[in-house]
C-alpha cells in the first residue's frame, strides 16, 4: 500500500480550533455498512442498541507544555535563553523524555527553570529529544506541573492559537482518571453528563481501559511504502474486570464499540484468539487494510488527518473505498475535522 492511497484534500476552514459547546451538540456522522446518515451527537443513544458496550479510555492528559529559561555564565557574562519543552514519556529512572526547542541552546547538565517551584536538569539527549531530571517527584511534581504547564494541543491547533484556560477543561474527558497522556482520546471529548445519561438509559454498558496517548500519535508517516512505517509505543492496561465485562457482552450477543482509536488499538492489542485478555504493557500495533479485527465491532471516532495512521485504521475497519466516500460526504457537508471537531460512528457491513 502506498501513502498516497490515504490522502485527500481538506479545506482549511474545516479544521476545528475550539470544540462544540455543550460537548454533545457536536454533529455525528453515522456510517452503517453502505448507509450514511447525518445526525447529532445526542442521537448516539438511539443509534446504539441495548446490550452494546462502549470501551472508554480513562487516561488523563497532563499539562505537558512548559516554557522556561536557561541561564548561562560565559565570556559575555550571564545570558538567558527561552526554552519550550513538551514532555513525552516518563522513564523508569524517574527522568522524562521531552521535545526541547531550541535543543541546541541547552547543554547536558544545564538547568531549565519553569517556575519558582519547578525546574529540570538536562541529563542526556537522543534522536532529537532531550532527557530531563526534575527537581520534584510524586504529588509535589504533579502540583507544580499543573501550575506551570499548559495543555499540549495538537500541532494543527497550536499553529493557529495558543493553549489557554479553556483548554484545561475542553481537552480532558469527563472520566479522565489516570495521568500519563500527552494527547487526549478525542472521540471521548463529545461526552457530557447529558449524553452519558442518554446512553446509559438506552441500556448500553461501559467499560474503562487505559492507554496513555503519546505525542507520537501526531508524527507524520514519512515512508511511501506504508508497511515500512514504525509506530510509536504507548503504555496501556486492560484489567481482569474489563476483560470479563467484554466477554459477557459478546456472550450475550452485544456489540463492542470502542470510543476512539486509542481504545480500539488497546483492546485489539490485548486480544488473543478472539478473546479480550487482561493485559498490561506497551503496544505499537499498526492497523492497516487487511487487518482482521478480533474484538471491535465498530468504532466511534473523529475525522482524521490525510495520510495518517488513523486514516489507515478506519480504512481497515470500513474498507478504503467506503472511507473515501464517507470523507467526501463529510467534507461536502462541512463536518468539523480533527481533535476538536465532530464525530462519526463507523459500523462495518456484514
Amino acid at each position: 500500500m502506498k501513502l498516497s492511497e490515504f490522502d485527500f484534500d481538506l479545506p482549511e476552514e474545516l479544521i476545528a480550533v475550539r470544540p462544540a459547546r455543550p460537548r454533545s451538540s457536536a454533529r455525528l456522522l453515522v456510517a452503517e455498512g453502505e448507509v450514511t446518515r447525518d445526525l447529532g451527537m445526542m442521537d448516539l443513544a438511539e443509534v446504539l442498541q441495548p446490550g452494546d458496550r462502549l470501551i472508554l479510555n480513562n487516561t488523563k492528559v497532563i499539562p505537558a507544555r512548559l516554557r522556561g529559561t536557561r541561564a548561562r555564565d560565559g565570556a559575555e557574562g550571564m545570558t538567558q535563553a527561552a526554552i519550550d519543552v513538551t514532555l513525552l514519556e516518563p522513564q523508569s529512572d524517574g527522568t522524562w523524555t521531552a521535545l526541547i526547542k531550541p535543543l541546541k541552546k541547552v547543554r547536558d547538565g544545564e538547568e531549565i527553570v519553569f517556575s519558582d517551584d519547578l525546574s529540570a536538569r538536562m541529563v542526556g539527549r537522543d534522536d532529537g529529544q532531550g532527557r530531563l531530571a526534575f527537581n520534584l517527584t510524586g504529588d509535589d511534581f504533579d502540583v507544580a506541573l499543573n501550575a506551570a504547564g499548559a495543555m499540549p494541543l495538537p500541532p494543527y491547533i497550536a499553529a493557529k492559537r495558543a493553549a489557554d484556560a479553556r483548554d484545561n477543561e475542553d481537552y480532558q474527558t469527563l472520566w479522565a482518571e489516570r495521568s500519563g497522556a500527552v494527547a487526549a482520546p478525542t472521540a471521548s471529548l463529545h461526552f457530557d453528563a447529558a449524553l452519558m445519561e442518554a446512553v446509559k438509559a438506552r441500556g448500553v454498558d461501559m467499560t474503562y481501559v487505559t492507554l496513555h496517548v503519546g505525542a507520537g500519535t501526531f508524527l507524520p508517516v514519512k515512508v511511501d511504502d506504508v508497511s515500512q512505517h514504525k509506530m510509536h509505543a504507548e503504555w496501556g492496561e486492560v484489567t481482569e474486570a474489563a476483560a470479563a465485562e467484554v466477554a459477557a457482552t459478546r456472550a450475550n450477543g452485544g456489540r463492542v464499540i470502542p470510543v476512539g482509536t486509542t481504545a480500539l488499538r488497546l483492546i485489539e492489542s490485548a486480544a488473543k484468539n478472539g478473546v479480550l485478555q487482561p493485559w498490561q504493557g506497551t503496544t505499537d500495533i499498526f492497523i492497516t487494510p487487511g487487518y482482521t479485527f478480533q474484538i471491535a465491532d465498530g468504532l466511534m471516532t473523529n475525522f482524521h488527518l490525510p495520510k495518517s495512521t488513523l486514516m489507515m485504521l478506519v480504512s481497515a475497519l470500513m474498507g478504503q473505498d467506503r472511507m473515501r466516500e464517507i470523507y467526501a460526504h463529510a467534507i461536502a457537508e462541512k463536518y468539523r475535522f480533527f481533535s476538536y471537531g465532530d464525530g462519526s460512528l463507523l459500523i462495518p457491513g456484514g
